[in-house]
């Protein structure tokens, strides 16, 4: 088995980005992929892909809006333009969809590197941005390499063996060694980046070496847009995507 994993967050609908990192991923010769949830929500394309997502990952789980989705989580708990997408997302999922989301769970710790969607304190809703956070996430638990998604938001925290806390968020593309420390990291989206970069972030996960590379990858965004409009949905969801928030 490759020790090298594509690691994909918070696609959101977002077919048109989904695809272009799946090229991305096949051109760099990786066969393995992990999803750290949110497949659905926000984009025109909830069950294409969610069914991509959970097909294809060895490891899949489901984020805060895939729970809302499927009627575990309570939809007053997000934004109206966020409620607004779930709704409108349930009316595109059939049994079959809502049967994938029903069996995932925002975490899987069976491996030794433990998949949270939000972070290990709150695997549903914890978005961890500052340093303490990170700290705290990694205080729960003991894995050397922790991975979480959330915040649209690419980082990596580094606690060394002395206590100290390296790292922070991640802008680009950036290689890291991970041969020392406890590290907690974010791939960031795929689908819909916040870090006012388009581009779909993920990141690609060696084992064998070491070694974690976040990488972007340019999509149709006129298209993703285009599809958000001739669905219905708000005009600012497809807005967002251009300008990378």
């Amino acid at each position: 088995m490759s020790d090298r994993i594509a690691i994909i967050s918070d696609v959101h609908g977002n077919r048109h980005a989904l695809e272009a990192v799946r090229r991305a991923i096949r051109q760099a010769s990786i066969t393995r992929m992990w999803c750290l949830g949110d497949m659905v929500g926000y984009g025109a394309h909830p069950a294409e892909c969610l069914r991509v997502c959970v097909q294809e990952s060895e490891r899949c789980l489901a984020g805060n809006h895939d729970l809302a989705a499927a009627g575990r989580e309570p939809v007053e708990s997000f934004s109206a333009l966020a409620r607004t997408a779930i709704e409108w997302t349930r009316t595109r999922l059939d049994r079959n969809s809502l049967d994938r989301l029903m069996a995932l769970e925002p975490h899987d710790i069976a491996d030794p590197v433990p998949l949270f969607h939000a972070s290990p304190r709150d695997p549903v809703w914890e978005y961890v941005i500052t340093g303490e956070q990170a700290r705290a996430a990694l205080d729960e638990v003991p894995a050397r390499i922790v991975m979480i998604g959330h915040t649209h938001l690419a980082g990596a925290w580094r606690l060394g063996d002395d206590g100290r806390l390296d790292g922070g968020l991640v802008r680009g593309e950036e290689t890291l060694s991970l041969a020392t420390g406890r590290w907690l990291i974010n791939p960031g989206s795929v689908g819909q980046p916040r870090d006012l970069d388009p581009r779909a972030s993920w990141a690609i996960l060696d084992l064998g070496a070491l070694t974690l590379r976040f990488r972007r990858t340019p999509y149709d965004v006129p298209g993703a847009q285009n599809a958000i409009q001739a669905a219905g949905l708000p005009a600012d969801l497809g807005a967002r995507l251009a300008e990378g928030q």
